[in-house]
């Protein structure tokens, strides 16, 4: 600077501070947006995002450097607009609006269309896979290697993992379980393509006309039978199929079951749902030694002053036919049933015959 001149005047726009955010683009803006609500200590379920997008988002986290406070504030308030503009929101893809509407469109329909949705599937495969019963993850567990059966015991809740291996035969759980001590070094990639494959296999098994086995649906139409249909059936199902007529008495409960399949506690809250005619009609129409040792049962677990009313009644009413004696038990049976089929109660599971 020559001597006597004056000192530069300082560029006011470089002072002031900046009033006029920077422009940015949509995945800036996003980026921005992440970047607060992570700062925020907000749980972001950025894994729900398809792949491509986890990985442009975290290109352009990298990229970012500094953001001024007015930008900052110009995109946190157009966030805020967005958001508050927000009437209705869908799921993303298919599988999303699949796991939307799960339940409420036809199984076959479902099925269908999660053969289309495929491996392209967002989200997480192994949350399905937790869904389905124990069974039919032993029946994958034993198709697959004992690598891929070890990863899939790896990812299920402890519960789960410890019923999957009681579906197992012995030796098949011991090697699956030695082979969790080989899956240290398994990638996060290499489960998700497990996961995805396990999946697939769910789609491609064919919808099911009824939810229940074939020797239940006889089972409980036998229930409801008279005892002479119902003995005259099951002989003739030992003649044709005898394995079939063992799944089919395994799932018959009768008015003589009661005493083995019900526990003590459980009678009053039975009692309440029945009639007290037909409860009488019942019990006093009891013949056979397995029927009469329900009544007994009954009784004996009820509040003294009840079983002594119901045993007069019984008294006064005399000879019951065994029509009716069978219809009072059905009922019975069935306010049972109903009870079961609505939690309230559950039943006391039969050993399987050696």
């Amino acid at each position: 600077m020559a001597p006597g001149a004056s000192a530069p005047i300082a560029d006011k726009e470089q002072e002031a501070p900046r009033v006029v955010p920077r422009a940015l683009s949509n995945r800036q803006k996003a980026a921005v947006v992440v970047r607060l609500l992570l700062n925020d200590g907000a749980d972001i379920p950025l894994e729900d995002l398809p792949d491509d997008l986890q990985e442009k988002l975290t290109h352009q986290l990298g990229q970012m450097g500094l953001v001024d406070r007015v930008t900052l504030d110009a995109v946190a308030a157009e966030f805020a607009e967005a958001l508050d503009s927000v009437g209705l929101s869908f799921p993303h893809g298919l599988a999303g609006a699949l796991d939307a509407v799960n339940g409420k469109i036809a199984p076959a329909t479902a099925a269908r269309l999660r053969k289309v949705a495929g491996v392209r599937q967002v989200g997480d495969p192994w949350q399905r896979l937790r869904e389905i019963p124990t069974e039919d993850l032993a029946d994958m567990a034993q198709a697959e290697s004992i690598e891929v059966a070890a990863v899939m015991l790896s990812k299920l809740e402890t519960a789960k993992a410890a019923q999957l291996l009681g579906h197992l035969p012995g030796p098949v759980a011991r090697r699956i379980t030695y082979a969790v001590s080989k899956t240290a070094n398994v990638t996060p990639e290499a489960v998700d393509r497990i996961g995805w494959s396990l999946a697939a296999q769910l789609d491609q098994r064919p919808t099911m006309a009824f939810t229940d086995g074939p020797g239940a649906r006889v089972g409980a139409i036998l229930n409801q039978s008279a005892a002479s249909t119902r003995d005259g059936l099951l002989s003739a199902l030992d003649e044709e199929d005898s394995d079939f007529a063992s799944v089919v008495r395994r799932s018959i409960f009768t008015f003589a079951h009661v005493p083995t399949r019900i526990l003590p506690r459980d009678v009053p809250a039975i009692l309440r749902g029945v009639d007290q005619p037909v409860l009488v009609t019942a019990l006093a129409g009891a013949e056979t030694e397995d029927d009469k040792t329900t009544v007994e049962f009954l009784l004996t677990n009820m509040s003294s002053r009840m079983a002594d009313n119901l045993r007069e009644e019984m008294t006064e009413r005399g000879k019951v036919k065994q029509a009716e004696a069978e219809e009072a038990m059905t009922q019975i049976v069935g306010a049972i049933r109903d009870l079961v089929d609505g939690g309230a109660i559950t039943l006391v599971e039969e050993e399987a015959e050696e």
